[in-house]
């Protein structure tokens, strides 16, 4: 009986990895598909041929080129590079605290880095990286405090996310008071940041996302045994060797970094790190938890985004008014299916 529960095992563990390996193949083929896609259409159309070869420099066209490298690659990689961040940081909140509602977009962070954008955007009149940094430090600032005010014997799922919902509507109370009080020009500016949107990021800005991805995303993928182990409850966590304080702090800290990186380069854009988790989870079955396959998710939710608002509406928006208008009703389903299932708290 052993031997065969053994054999039964193997088997399912098998199949859970062939299923998340075709999966997560599957969603990096459709984001490389977006990712060409994005740069093909336009007033200036294109072939996959052309934006290929331009981007891997495989012919040189001055003409193809500059629309390509010059205008429309820097886009698409900041589409690609801030839904990878956001989908990944997200899945991780939501496995960390055993939540479906806990994301970035709610918990405070969000709100953390637009207060400090809207500050320096309106009281320092500073502008492009400057932004970005303070936008960076003000999502670190968030986090820590929540993390301070959340810690005792161990930071509670609900404790977490009720606290940062408080520190997000204090943060957002905060940011009205600036914005009333700004000039019209900087106010413009600055409720443009805050709609977010992929297209407003500077060279130093994307290079430093990029860099940070290659370092984050497979210290993310590395930890999801810990993540997994701390899914089932600190006891149980313990029970299985998991250093449970220093593994939660340690991909706490991944994953408010991804998202921080992200906000300071495209501002605030809502939903995609609420739903690519999610979405992931569903494709990937019994194999769920994917922190990779979460980030491809959201790459390709939010390089669609950026297709939909720049091309398919009668007057270019910018990316968050449309991830904000289908994340919205999803949001609303979400919160009715987890109260009728007893999870929503």
């Amino acid at each position: 009986m052993t031997a065969i529960t053994a054999d039964a095992l193997s088997l399912t563990r098998r199949r859970r990895v062939a299923r998340s390996v075709l999966v997560t193949s599957a969603l990096a083929g459709a984001v490389a598909v977006l990712f060409v896609l994005t740069m093909m259409v336009g007033s200036f159309r294109l072939t996959a041929t052309e934006v290929i070869s331009s981007v891997l420099h495989l012919r040189d066209d001055p003409s193809v080129d500059f629309v390509v490298r010059g205008l429309r690659l820097p886009t698409a990689s900041s589409a690609l590079a801030v839904g990878l961040a956001l989908g990944a940081s997200g899945t991780i909140f939501q496995q960390l605290l055993r939540n479906p509602l806990a994301s970035p977009d709610f918990v405070g962070i969000t709100s953390g880095a637009s207060l400090a954008a809207v500050f320096g955007i309106v009281l320092l009149q500073v502008g492009g990286l400057a932004v970005s940094g303070l936008a960076l430090g003000g999502a670190l600032l968030a986090a820590t405090l929540m993390y301070v005010l959340a810690w005792r014997d161990g930071v509670s799922g609900y404790r977490f996310i009720l606290i940062g919902i408080g520190v997000a509507v204090f943060f957002e109370g905060c940011t009205g008071y600036l914005l009333t009080h700004a000039e019209l020009f900087e106010a413009r500016q600055a409720m443009h940041w805050l709609t977010g949107s992929v297209g407003q990021a500077s060279t130093g800005e994307l290079r430093l996302l990029l860099i940070s991805l290659v370092v984050l995303l497979p210290t993310a993928v590395l930890l999801q045994r810990q993540l997994r182990a701390l899914e089932l409850g600190d006891d149980t966590a313990r029970a299985l060797g998991a250093r449970t304080e220093l593994s939660r702090a340690g991909l706490l800290a991944v994953a408010v970094i991804l998202v921080a990186l992200a906000v300071a380069v495209a501002g605030p854009i809502i939903f995609v790190a609420l739903v690519a988790g999610p979405i992931a989870n569903r494709l990937l079955g019994p194999a769920g938890g994917g922190i990779l396959a979460a980030g491809l998710a959201g790459a390709a939710l939010l390089l669609t985004a950026d297709l939909v608002a720049v091309h398919l509406m009668p007057t270019p928006l910018p990316t968050g008014v449309v991830t904000g208008a289908v994340g919205a009703p999803y949001l609303l389903w979400l919160l009715a299916t987890t109260n009728r299932q007893g999870a929503g708290g």
